[in-house]
């Protein structure tokens, strides 16, 4: 074994513990230099979600998927990371994603991979990649939840990891699948006691009337004093200028001609429809032509959840029609729809309203023994307990009463069992109303229905 260097290489400095490094060799006299005492720390932008708040993030990511399951939406689970092509192809080489935004890296034989920015282009690869478009039964509807990545500088947020959970609807060209993809991200949020959102919805025309938009809004832009490079976007996809946010700009194309005053009369008899059943759902909106949303594959209906308590990140959801996207990734030329909505900004909109989601408690029953024979058969009632339903801890580490009824407290139990060897012997056990301080005795053979019973009636 090589002998240890008197100086750490690259650091400079001689050795010493007080560096509190320690130096591994490798094979050929490398060393690589491992710090004894951790200061890792998360990556920047990427949130750690830790109990008792997880309750709420878990909270509401259910919540928003279940309102898709209720639809009829089946699971879907996506790979993190996919051929960057994909991303290029169907998110737009214009767009600030592709540009600017996406984690791309080269694997051990050059091929460039992408943590995925979105989900839409990674669901329309499977559906073409597994045949389900072939399957006879459209439209495919899915659901999906998780992580996606962008290199964004971080704010409250604005994560460079942020989760998000998003549907899918392919296969069929309908105002009506429309309205139903709109009006379960809109009852995700009101299930979740959301009430202070918006949503703004346009139309960006179709085949039939997008081209001859282009050039009228590509005539209009060539014609202001743009920099370089918002000229370079304007050739390559003018919307994208409309989307800009610097107030030098918005200005500038202030009197640009909309999309939807330039509809074909198919792109506007289906916009619509789309209103149309969204006011028989009952569904509020406010027609916005200046919107704009950040990917390329978007097509006819488009729309946006805004919750102004949020500041300059109001956006807590969106999607649109997206019904070139199939082909444009080799598929066939079928239609769909979805949307992506931000657990994290739904969380932080919750919170803005003084409307926390979710159950911090983590058990509705905890388990304080007092002996070792008393941990062994409140094990079993815990175990009897969880397998009809509810959430039960012990207290662990031959804790004494005083350290039990601690950790009782911290759980957020509604009930705690007090068992000690003269309970034992009675065949009964205590059961204390954490609310109420109130302590009474039950049979053993009887805690698993009595506390089934108490739980149950709230």
């Amino acid at each position: 074994m090589p002998s240890l260097p008197e100086t750490a290489p690259g650091c400079g400095e001689p050795r010493t513990l007080r560096n509190r490094l320690d130096l591994v060799a490798h094979g050929g006299g490398n060393w690589t230099i491992v710090t004894k005492t951790s200061s890792f720390t998360a990556p920047k932008g990427v949130p750690d979600y830790l109990p008792p708040a997880s309750s709420e993030f878990v909270a509401v990511r259910d919540g928003l998927v279940h309102a898709a399951r209720l639809a009829g939406y089946g699971h879907i689970e996506l790979p993190v990371f996919e051929q960057t092509a994909l991303f290029a192809r169907g998110v737009g080489e214009s767009t600030d994603v592709v540009s600017k935004e996406m984690w791309t890296f080269a694997d051990r034989n050059g091929e460039s991979f992408t943590l995925r920015p979105e989900g839409t282009a990674g669901v329309m690869r499977a559906v073409i990649q597994h045949g389900l478009d072939k399957s006879g039964q459209l439209p495919i509807k899915l659901c999906y939840a998780g992580p996606f990545f962008r290199y964004e500088n971080p704010q409250a947020g604005r994560y460079r990891q942020l989760q998000q959970v998003g549907v899918e609807a392919i296969g069929v060209d309908d105002p009506a699948l429309d309205a139903e993809v709109i009006a379960i991200a809109d009852a995700g949020f009101r299930a979740l006691g959301l009430t202070g959102f918006r949503l703004d919805i346009t139309s960006l025309g179709d085949d039939t009337c997008r081209p001859q938009y282009r050039e009228l809004l590509q005539d209009f832009l060539f014609g202001l004093p743009l920099d370089e490079e918002t000229k370079r976007r304007a050739a390559i996809n003018p919307l994208r200028v409309l989307d800009d946010k610097r107030p030098e700009v918005r200005e500038l194309t202030a009197n640009a001609p909309l999309m939807i005053d330039h509809l074909s009369e198919s792109a506007k008899a289906h916009f619509e429809q789309v209103l149309g059943h969204l006011d028989a759902l009952g569904v509020p909106y406010t027609v916005n032509p200046r919107m704009v949303r950040g990917l390329d594959y978007y097509t006819k209906t488009t729309f946006e959840f805004v919750h102004d308590g949020l500041g300059a990140q109001s956006g807590i959801g969106g999607g649109g029609r997206y019904d070139g996207l199939m082909a444009e990734l080799g598929g066939q030329p079928l239609s769909g729809i979805g949307f992506g909505i931000g657990v994290d900004r739904t969380v932080l909109a919750l919170r803005e309203e003084g409307k926390p989601a979710g159950d911090p408690a983590r058990c509705d029953v905890f388990g304080a023994p007092l002996g070792d024979a008393a941990k062994q058969r409140l094990v079993v009632v815990a175990a009897q307990l969880r397998a009809a339903g509810v959430r039960v801890d012990l207290a662990y580490g031959g804790r004494g009463m005083k350290g039990a009824m601690k950790a009782a407290d911290r759980s957020g139990a509604r009930y705690t069992l007090v068992l000690g060897d003269r309970d034992l012997a009675e065949n009964s056990v205590g059961v204390k109303d954490m609310s109420t301080g109130e302590q009474r005795q039950v049979p053993l053979d009887e805690v698993v229905g009595v506390l089934r019973e108490a739980l149950a009636a709230g």
